[in-house]
């Protein structure tokens, strides 16, 4: 998967989609950016978060799977190389539908935030949908609901604080391969999350 990434690094550091749009100002300003946070994004590709926080002024340490697609560290977010409490926010935006074991990844994005994780993903719509993102991009997982992210995210110890659904008003229309049937739209709405660890929970430094 990771040379596949690599691959589409440029694509994603020039998607419109990616780049801008009202749903990374959200997520930028519900980080509560300034120069003493200290920021972890997670699966970070085209790097367009990293690059709207810094320009706030935070510092900011990029992780993905793929090294084209230049991160400060290469790792999964399965397996995120920091130590327990090392940032004071963890972000990732529209990237965990392709996390191979989700809950872990959530675990360990709790683990190495120190105060806030502000994540973004596409919303689970139905399976004639997910079928349609698997034959358009092997490497997608599963969406999950906006109740399967809350159950995740308080399993792993965080408050869930905010929630914003964002419409999407572009979705793809897929033609089906010969001898499938016709396939649904790909892609969907998406759902902007801010959880907070329990202030007990929070690590000294």
């Amino acid at each position: 998967m990771t040379d596949v990434w690599s691959q589409r690094a440029d694509a994603f550091r020039d998607s419109p989609t990616h780049r801008e749009g009202p749903d990374l100002d959200l997520l930028v300003e519900w980080c509560d950016p300034g120069h003493d946070v200290k920021v972890l994004d997670v699966a970070t590709g085209g790097g367009h978060v990293a690059r709207r926080l810094r320009e706030e002024g935070c510092t900011v340490v990029t992780v993905d799977p793929a090294p084209g697609m230049a991160p400060d560290v290469v790792s999964r977010a399965e397996e995120l190389p920091f130590e327990d409490g090392s940032f004071d926010v963890v972000t990732c935006r529209i990237a965990a539908h392709h996390f191979e074991d989700i809950r872990k990844a959530i675990a360990e994005i709790a683990r190495v935030t120190q105060r806030l994780v502000v994540i973004e993903d596409n919303v689970f719509v139905d399976e004639r949908v997910e079928e349609a993102e698997r034959l358009r991009d092997p490497t997608h997982v599963r969406c999950y609901s906006e109740e399967e992210w809350k159950e995740m995210l308080v399993e792993a110890g965080l408050e869930v604080e905010q929630l914003e659904h964002f419409e999407r008003q572009a979705a793809r229309t897929l033609r089906a391969p010969p001898g499938r049937r016709g396939l649904a739209r790909a892609g969907g709405d998406a759902t902007c999350g801010r959880c907070s660890r329990p202030r007990a929970a929070r690590r000294p430094r």
